[in-house]
């Protein structure tokens, strides 16, 4: 849909800018930077997620019945963390070179999502319905949550605190702000969940909640190992 497609746009050139912001203000120097002169690097990075929103997406779609394409977010993430885990293991790189993306794909996120809820029912990615004063007839007639708009503040909100983290030079989001990006994706993204239409696989679960357990389980152990790699240097 055209008003998906203007979203879409707005959010790379939001994360764009975001990235150009935080460069300007030198905020990450003391991180380790991504290979930027390693093509490879960008490589697997780019088919990793692209892998991942497509099979995830799809997945979804199928086992909702509707047999056509879709693409996730949670997957691309996935899919790329996987696709650059495996690079940096063949090519014995051991830190963190996620964090010039945390800020770029926060606000990236939090715009896209803003396509998501004016897509409309369509997008398939609107809430299950809701008597609350602030659910969104979508055109149905069914007042629904704006799960959209719950993950667009959620990201505002971390990226508020990612920032000021950074600016006041905060060892815990300079060192893990990648690894923090990625558990709070996952924990709120797996909460909107169970606000959603989408087919469950087991018990209350459906497809994304695996997906961001995953996401939050290896967050938490790749904290826990940057704190001991410290810790033994």
């Amino acid at each position: 849909m055209l008003i998906h497609t203007v979203f879409d746009f707005a959010a790379w050139i939001s994360a764009w800018l975001m990235a150009r912001f935080v460069a300007h203000r030198h905020w990450l120097d003391a991180v380790a930077r991504t290979p930027m002169r390693d093509p490879a690097y960008f490589i697997a990075l780019g088919l990793g997620a692209i892998a991942g929103a497509f099979l995830f997406g799809s997945a979804n779609m199928v086992l909702a019945h509707m047999w056509q394409f879709g693409h996730s977010i949670a997957g691309a993430i996935a899919g790329g963390i996987i696709a650059v885990e495996l690079y940096k293991l063949a090519s014995g790189i051991r830190e963190s070179t996620g964090g010039q993306f945390v800020a770029p794909l926060a606000i990236g996120i939090a715009v896209g999502r803003l396509g998501c809820f004016f897509a409309g029912l369509p997008d398939y990615t609107y809430g299950t319905p809701t008597t609350l004063p602030w659910g969104v007839d979508f055109g149905d007639g069914i007042p629904r949550h704006p799960v959209q708009l719950y993950e667009s503040l959620a990201m505002l909100a971390f990226l508020a605190v990612y920032l000021r983290g950074i600016a006041l030079r905060n060892p815990l989001f300079i060192r893990q702000g990648f690894y923090l990006f990625v558990g709070w994706y996952a924990l709120q993204r797996f909460a909107w969940e169970f606000l959603k239409p989408y087919p469950l696989l087991v018990g209350p679960f459906n497809t994304f909640h695996f997906v961001c357990a995953s996401l939050l389980l290896y967050s938490l152990f790749m904290m826990r190992r940057n704190n001991v790699l410290r810790a033994a240097v």
